[in-house]
C-alpha cells in the first residue's frame, strides 16, 4: 500500500530535482547586453530546498516559488512583497513579481524562465531568431512586453497607491530582470555562435519528424512539462525508437512540440525538442 509519507517523499524528491535543474539553467544574457535591461545576479545559493510547492501551479508560477526561496536565503536581501496585483477600477492591469530590498536598495524584480529555439528564417538578428517551440511566442515579443508593459507598470498611478502603502516611491526603485532560459539550436547547424545572448544557455538541439531517423538506434524519454527543468539522467523509463514514434504522434497532431531526452548507444544523454513544424 502506498502511504502518505511515501507520496510526500516522492514529491519532495521531484521538487528538489526541479530546483537543481533551475539552478543549473544559465542566465539569458549578462549585465545589460539586451535592450539595456539590468540583469539581476544572485552569486550564492543553497542547493537544497525544503518547501512544499503546489504541483498545480503553471510552470512560470512554480519557478517563482524557487526564486522566492532563493531570495529568502540571501542575507543581503529582504522580500517586501511578491506577486503584487495592480488594479484599476477592479480590473487587473498587471503584476509585479517581486519588490525587494537588496542591501537596502529597493528593487522591482521581474522573473522569466523560457525555452527558445533558433530559427534563422525568423527576423533579421540574433534575438529575433529565437522563437517558442510551438512558434506562438518569441524572445522579441517577450522583451517588448517587458519594456512596454511589465516594467512601466511600476510608474502607473495605480501602482503609486500601492507603493505609498509600503512607504516606497517608484523613482527610488531600481528595476532588474532575472531571465533564465534554455536555448536549442537546429540539429543541422549546431555551431551557431551567439554574440548578444549567453552561449552557456544553449541546452540542446531540435529536429523535425523526418530528422528523427538519424536517431533510430537511440532510446527516448518524454518528461512532463515541469520536468523540462531537469538535468537529464539515466533513471527513467526509456522508450525504444518505435515506441517513441507511436507516442509522439499524439503531440505532433495537436501541433505541440515536446521537449524530449535522447540516450545514445554510448550512454550519452541529450535534451532536444521534436517540433511539429
Amino acid at each position: 500500500m502506498v502511504t502518505f509519507e511515501f507520496i510526500m517523499h516522492q514529491k519532495t524528491k521531484e521538487i528538489q530535482k526541479r530546483y537543481e535543474g533551475f539552478l543549473q539553467t544559465n542566465c539569458l544574457w549578462k549585465n545589460n547586453a539586451v535592450y539595456n535591461l539590468n540583469y539581476f545576479k544572485i552569486e550564492a545559493y543553497d542547493t537544497k530546498i525544503d518547501i512544499d510547492i503546489n504541483d498545480k501551479l503553471r510552470l512560470g508560477k512554480y519557478i517563482e516559488r524557487f526564486v522566492s526561496y532563493q531570495l529568502q536565503k540571501q542575507k543581503s536581501i529582504k522580500i517586501l512583497s511578491e506577486n503584487i496585483q495592480i488594479q484599476k477600477n477592479k480590473i487587473t492591469l498587471g503584476e509585479l513579481d517581486f519588490l525587494i530590498l537588496n542591501d537596502t536598495k529597493p528593487v522591482h524584480l521581474e522573473v522569466i524562465y523560457k525555452f527558445y529555439l533558433f530559427d534563422a528564417s525568423v527576423g533579421n538578428d540574433e534575438i529575433s531568431h529565437f522563437i517558442g517551440p510551438n512558434r506562438k511566442d518569441s524572445l522579441t515579443k517577450k522583451l517588448d512586453k517587458l519594456k512596454e508593459k511589465q516594467l512601466p507598470l511600476l510608474y502607473s498611478s495605480s501602482c503609486r497607491k500601492y507603493l505609498e502603502s509600503i512607504n516606497l516611491k517608484s523613482e527610488n526603485i531600481e528595476q532588474q530582470v532575472y531571465f533564465k532560459a534554455q536555448l536549442f539550436l537546429p540539429f543541422l547547424n549546431r555551431n551557431i555562435e551567439l554574440k548578444q545572448l549567453n552561449s552557456d544557455a544553449i541546452t540542446g538541439f531540435y529536429i523535425n519528424i523526418k530528422q528523427l531517423l538519424n536517431f533510430n538506434n537511440c532510446k527516448f524519454y518524454i518528461p512532463i512539462k515541469k520536468d523540462w527543468l531537469l538535468v537529464p539522467h539515466q533513471n527513467v523509463n526509456w522508450l525504444t525508437f518505435n515506441n517513441f514514434k507511436e507516442t509522439i504522434n499524439e503531440f505532433l497532431n495537436r501541433q505541440f512540440s515536446p521537449l524530449c531526452w535522447l540516450k545514445k548507444e554510448n550512454g550519452e544523454i541529450e535534451k532536444f525538442f521534436l517540433v511539429w513544424w
